[in-house]
């Protein structure tokens, strides 16, 4: 019975692996489509979307299955109830991708206000952060956990930086503003990419350490980084 329970339990994480996964093409091809005003590659990223929709709903019921059937304690009990709210968030962040190939499309039918730098830069960021939360939570390693939640002040800084950016070039030329919105509204897009990692890697830590740092329950300063 154990040895079923252990088999399901690694089953459950190569599904969430595999999401991951996913979730870090479906970034991929979106901001490559952005760069390269490629429709065809923003067509991609919905294909894997859903995809990534049926592991969603196949984790949630794994998890549920588990719960009922297994009764687990302690440790087991936090691994799959982290492993319901990982799959929520993996979800979105799915859609959030879908989100920037949409803009992508509509931005492939004019030309690129500017060359594109520090999106692609946010993008690798963010799916380092995505691939990294993951192997914490499968390898309970709460101290990666912790790095994956300390990188997200690196992508709220790009963001920012585009932002201040993109204000200049409309406030210089307003017939920029329509494309200005488009790519700022990619940042915020990998900005929630990246706050669902950091989701993640804060679920990771609860269930290593059964200790909640979400929404400063446990006493850190509001966007203070303190490794542990």
């Amino acid at each position: 019975m154990e040895r079923l329970f252990d088999e399901e339990l690694t089953k459950l994480k190569e599904r969430l692996l595999r999401m991951a996964g996913l979730v870090e093409e479906a970034i991929e091809s979106a901001i490559q489509a952005l760069k390269e005003q490629r429709e065809d590659l923003a067509g991609e990223v919905f294909r894997t979307e859903a995809e990534i929709n049926a592991l969603d709903v196949e984790i949630d019921e794994m998890c549920l299955r588990l719960l009922a059937l297994r009764q687990p304690m302690a440790g087991d009990l936090r691994f799959i109830t982290s492993a319901m709210k990982i799959g929520v968030d993996l979800e979105r962040m799915g859609d959030l991708a879908v989100n920037i190939a949409e803009q992508a499309i509509e931005l492939a039918k004019v030309p690129l206000l500017k060359p594109l730098i520090d999106i692609p830069r946010m993008a690798k960021l963010a799916q380092a952060m995505v691939r990294d939360s993951l192997k914490a939570f499968v390898n309970r390693d709460d101290a990666l956990a912790q790095d994956v939640c300390c990188r997200d002040d690196a992508v709220d800084g790009l963001n920012h930086q585009i932002f201040r950016e993109l204000l200049t070039y409309m406030t210089e030329d307003p017939a920029t503003i329509p494309r200005a919105v488009g790519l700022m509204l990619v940042g915020r897009h990998l900005e929630r990419i990246a706050d669902h990692a950091t989701n993640i890697g804060e679920d990771v830590i609860y269930m290593v350490r059964g200790k909640t740092i979400k929404h400063n329950i446990d006493g850190r300063r509001p966007g203070a980084c303190e490794k542990e």
